[in-house]
């Protein structure tokens, strides 16, 4: 056979081989059990005798293949190196699903010393088989501090001012003050170095010690991180912190009722200080003025400051024009020699509102 008929029939028969072989089967592979994966972020805290836990559904099963339909969730808690007690009924979730399970503490847990309480979330199938139990989350069982009292808010220059009830001596000092951006943020941020980012939506402001207010058995906290023109919700509870196993837990009580505050900028700047006068003698025909100068106000929305000048006991006239003068200073020229006069200086924010009036200063216009 020619060399060239034995190559083409040895490229045909390798063909067929190869055809041969896609054809025949696989090694079988075992069915997927579709369990989902366990959950990995749950978390839980407690307030007063609710215990909340939240969590991530997960999308994939153990096979890594993505779930369909709902899925059944069970919660337990256990104590110490006890079972794992049903927490409540069972929950359908949706894969991906943000779950969120509240326990009210049966009388049992919710007395006593404070101890670990680990909570537990586990994800079945359809045949109710499952691939372990979820990360423990751990609060304190045991009696919670008692609940904050008399809890108030009132606006003020420096910030929001809250007041509230002390507890016993058996109670913690600690307070937790939570406060809720109620003005919704914008859709979407002004971009730029000087723009102010938004504020988050909620914060806390943790009190260790009860600060007087003047009021008998009555504590006090300044929030100053607020901005006018929004408003806020505020919660209180007290907290007590507890090392168990060297790890450091709270334990806290159920939230005081919530109040809330508009904070509207209503208030003047800070008054001036330091107001001098000095008179100028006309030089080389120049008539005379009586210059003015003072303390800067730090004030973040000051738009600038007001003169007034009086002769005597007369009324106070504003000799600055109707716009805020922008310098700490001001040159006056509407005087005479040989007479005295009186000046106030105010400063005046953005909104417009004005503060009260400096100490005065006389001066003397000399005559030539």
């Amino acid at each position: 056979m020619h060399r060239n008929q034995w190559a083409a029939l040895a490229a045909g028969l390798a063909a067929g081989l190869a055809l041969a072989g896609c054809g025949m089967p696989g090694a079988p592979q075992p069915p997927s059990l579709n369990l989902p994966e366990p959950v990995a972020d749950l978390a839980a805290s407690r307030a007063g005798n609710q215990v909340a836990l939240t969590w991530t559904m997960p999308k994939k099963n153990t096979d890594k293949l993505l779930l369909k339909g709902n899925i059944t969730v069970s919660v337990c808690r256990k104590e110490g190196a006890g079972a794992c007690e049903t927490a409540g009924a069972e929950l359908s979730l949706a894969p991906g699903a943000e779950g969120a399970f509240t326990d009210a503490l049966p009388a049992q847990l919710a007395a006593g010393a404070p101890r670990p309480l680990s909570y537990f979330v586990e994800l079945k199938n359809r045949n109710g088989r499952s691939a372990g139990l979820s990360n423990a989350a751990v609060v304190l069982a045991g009696v919670a501090p008692t609940p904050v009292t008399g809890l108030s808010a009132e606006v003020r220059k420096q910030g929001v001012a809250l007041r509230w009830t002390s507890a016993d001596e058996s109670s913690p000092a600690a307070v937790r003050l939570h406060r809720k951006l109620l003005t919704p943020p914008a859709a979407k941020p002004h971009e730029g170095l000087l723009v102010p980012q938004p504020e988050p939506v909620e914060q806390n402001l943790l009190v260790d010690r009860c600060a007087p207010d003047g009021r008998k058995g009555g504590c006090r906290a300044l929030d100053t991180n607020i901005r006018f023109g929004q408003s806020y919700e505020y919660r209180a509870q007290r907290v007590a912190r507890v090392t168990l196993e060297g790890r450091a837990l709270e334990l806290a009580s159920e939230f005081s009722a919530p109040v809330r505050v508009e904070a509207l900028d209503i208030f003047p700047p800070e008054t001036p200080t330091g107001l001098a006068a000095v008179a100028t003698t006309g030089e080389n025909g120049a008539a005379p003025a009586i210059d003015l100068s003072w303390q800067p106000v730090r004030d973040a929305d000051l738009a600038g400051y007001a003169v007034y000048r009086r002769e005597g006991e007369a009324t106070w006239q504003r000799i600055s024009p109707s716009d805020p003068l922008t310098p700490p200073a001001f040159h006056d020229t509407q005087v005479q020699p040989g007479h005295t006069y009186r000046y106030a200086v105010s400063a005046v924010d953005q909104g417009g509102h004005e503060s009260a009036r400096s100490a005065e200063a006389v001066e003397n216009v000399p005559n030539p």
